[in-house]
């Protein structure tokens, strides 16, 4: 008999509205779910379904209008700005469709950034940052800045610069979603590598039903509700349409959601 997995984050009775005009507009209502530490899960769903909402309050970038979400057994909801700031520092790797680096500062300049935020000197976060370049296969890439770099180059520098604070958990917004099907895939491959590597519990946002189908568990977000997928009965591994990772089907028999 298999001991329970244990949970690293839990929703109760999670609720997002927003205020549009004299009205309020619920994104999800009464929200329930379960991640156990370790695990690869998938969010898909149409576009303005919630989806990136969920993954901002997962990693402490907003706060639910309701409900709960606990981390490690800890309310974050209930946590001060300071504390989440602290939160998202030491415990959380976000990795967004736009690498969101810094154009002015170099590659490694980059990655370090999270250290030198939580107040590590640079003699100490430097060999850090060069040793995640090294584990994205960018360490002769370095000194160049963000502008240098392709767009696939870029996405891994983001990649090492998640990862270079050792975080417990890793939020991925459309990782692939701006890139080609080749790079998506190199992309896809990494991820997975580091998931184990860093002993990792992953959350991904995405449309693409063949990176998803590689999760241990898919959801679907539609209406308000979170729906577990069978990862088995998921279409395809390949692409449809001309390949291009933001061209192909957009429906949920073909690969792309």
């Amino acid at each position: 008999m298999h001991p329970a997995p244990e949970l690293l984050i839990s929703g109760r009775g999670l609720t997002k509205t927003f205020r549009s005009g004299d009205h309020d507009l619920s994104v999800f209502s009464n929200m329930d779910f379960e991640i156990a530490r370790g695990e690869r899960v998938a969010i898909i769903g149409e576009s303005g379904s919630g989806k990136s909402t969920l993954l901002y309050l997962l990693g402490g970038l907003d706060r639910p209008s309701k409900g709960t979400i606990y981390f490690d057994h800890k309310d974050i909801s209930r946590f001060s700005d300071a504390q989440l700031a602290e939160f998202r520092n030491r415990e959380i790797g976000f990795v967004w469709q736009n690498h969101a680096l810094l154009p002015e500062f170099t590659a490694q300049e980059n990655v370090m950034m999270p250290l030198l935020i939580r107040g590590i000197g640079i003699s100490d976060a430097a060999p850090v940052s060069l040793a995640r370049l090294d584990e994205v296969e960018l360490r002769n890439r370095a000194s160049h800045r963000a502008g240098e770099l392709s767009g696939g180059e870029q996405q891994r520098v983001a990649l090492a610069r998640a990862l270079v604070g050792n975080p417990t958990l890793l939020l991925a917004d459309e990782p692939t979603g701006n890139l080609d099907f080749r790079t998506g895939e190199m992309i896809i491959a990494t991820l997975a590598e580091l998931h184990n590597s860093h002993r990792l519990t992953s959350v991904y946002v995405t449309h693409n039903l063949a990176f998803a189908r590689r999760c241990d568990r898919v959801f679907q977000l539609d209406k308000g509700n979170l729906v577990e997928w069978n990862v088995d009965s998921i279409a395809g591994t390949e692409p449809a349409g001309t390949g291009d990772s933001g061209t192909a089907s957009n429906n949920y028999g073909g690969n792309y959601v």
